[in-house]
């Protein structure tokens, strides 16, 4: 089976698929959202993460597992509030969310996900 490395440079690609299955790497706020609140920046994310799957022929709604990754532990009810009015209802991955340090200082979620390629994606 091929591997197909979508987006890549020297450290790593945005998105390896294989299989028919996407591995996408982390994602954060956009600029725009790097210094808001924990809703921002978790619609920042998401927003960022709708681009890349629908970028490798995905979506939400084929979305396997997901890891998110929280800076402060009480910034979990916020970032819920905001994951669950965007997963489709019936479509929820499994998923993890564990405390971490961030790569910026600013920074207050990250999330990787894996996903099933269902639409046309160009090698």
């Amino acid at each position: 089976m091929t591997i197909v490395r979508h987006d890549t440079k020297a450290r790593m690609s945005r998105a390896v698929i294989h299989n028919g299955i996407a591995y996408l790497c982390g994602q954060v706020a956009g600029p725009e959202a790097r210094h808001g609140d924990i809703t921002e920046q978790t619609e920042s994310m998401l927003a960022r993460l709708d681009a890349l799957l629908a970028e490798i022929g995905s979506d939400r709604e084929h979305l396997l597992t997901a890891t998110i990754y929280l800076k402060e532990g009480h910034d979990f009810a916020a970032m819920n509030a905001v994951w669950d009015a965007w997963v489709p209802t019936g479509h929820a991955p499994a998923r993890t969310c564990v405390c971490a340090p961030m790569p910026a200082d600013e920074l207050k979620v990250e999330i990787t996900v894996t996903a099933q390629v269902v639409g046309e994606y160009s090698y």
